[in-house]
């Protein structure tokens, strides 16, 4: 089992205050979800509860509760019919108004936009002290210089700028319509302390309007490829985000090579639904 953080809260107690939430995501009665509550269901005080939680599930009971209920809507809204208020209402969220802003919070597009494109949305499960390794295929290879035609990231957290990407139909205006594969880039700026992220296409695939987009040259050479497991539209994005993590704690040091300092990339066909993504990290031999 994976060991909790230093100052965490013991897993019986941390999964006790789990489950109680999970049966009364949809209670909104004063009292049910408060903090003194959750803390008494640990059986801590409010003061060491509240530390010892955000140590364990790196988010405050009301971060969590609130990204929960988020994310058991944006399902009910891809498997029903019902208005989005009605669901969210159901929920908790007092009024349109207010679900709209912590949608629009949480993921960079307004529920409408995910309505109407049925992207993939970085949700939260229930929390898991315990949780699977992703098993990508992972495979070497040599790949030559090729060109991507890309969006410069204006925010921070990347998965929000996909979401602004997909939601606006940006791949489908470079390339004119057409389907293709979508790359993501990324580069550790050390003199902007800060991670350089864009999103695009291959220059080959962009026949269409490159309207605010910039050239950029990826380098070619030796490339760790890590093919994500299939995953639904609903974890797709954290099964990425954990393979991600896995490479760097896992792989990279158990197979005596490093990351060449390049573009790293993320690939994948929004619009073909077969939620897997091609990782590529160029390495350099320990």
């Amino acid at each position: 089992m994976t060991e909790l953080k230093e100052n965490a809260l013991p897993v019986s107690k941390v999964m006790k205050v789990i489950d109680y939430i999970e049966a009364h995501l949809k209670d909104d009665r004063e009292g049910v979800l408060d903090n003194a509550t959750l803390a008494r269901v640990a059986g801590y005080s409010e003061y060491h509860f509240l530390r010892l939680f955000r140590v364990t599930v790196s988010l405050t009971p009301a971060d969590y509760i609130r990204k929960r209920r988020l994310t058991e809507i944006i399902r009910r809204i891809g498997d029903s019919a019902r208005p989005m208020s009605d669901i969210a209402f159901e929920y908790g969220f007092n009024s349109k108004e207010n679900f709209t802003r912590a949608f629009k919070t949480e993921h960079n597009i307004l529920p409408t936009q995910f309505r109407e494109v049925s992207c993939s949305l970085r949700l939260y499960e229930p929390f898991d002290p315990d949780p699977a390794e992703p098993t990508p295929a992972v495979s070497l290879a040599f790949l030559q210089d090729f060109t991507l035609i890309v969006y410069p990231s204006d925010i921070h957290f990347p998965p929000h700028f996909w979401n602004r990407y997909n939601a606006e139909g940006r791949s489908a205006r470079l390339s004119g319509g057409r389907i293709v594969e979508d790359y993501g880039a990324m580069r550790w700026d050390p003199q902007k302390n800060c991670l350089d992220y864009f999103i695009g296409i291959r220059e080959e695939d962009a026949t269409g309007d490159r309207t605010g987009t910039v050239e950029l040259s990826i380098k070619g050479g030796l490339y760790a490829l890590f093919d994500t497991a299939p995953a639904g539209q609903h974890d797709f994005v954290d099964t990425i985000r954990r393979t991600w993590d896995w490479i760097g704690a896992v792989w990279l040091p158990q197979n005596g090579y490093r990351r060449s300092g390049g573009f790293e990339l993320e690939s994948y066909v929004e619009s073909g639904r077969d939620y897997s993504e091609r990782i590529y990290i160029p390495l350099i031999k320990e």
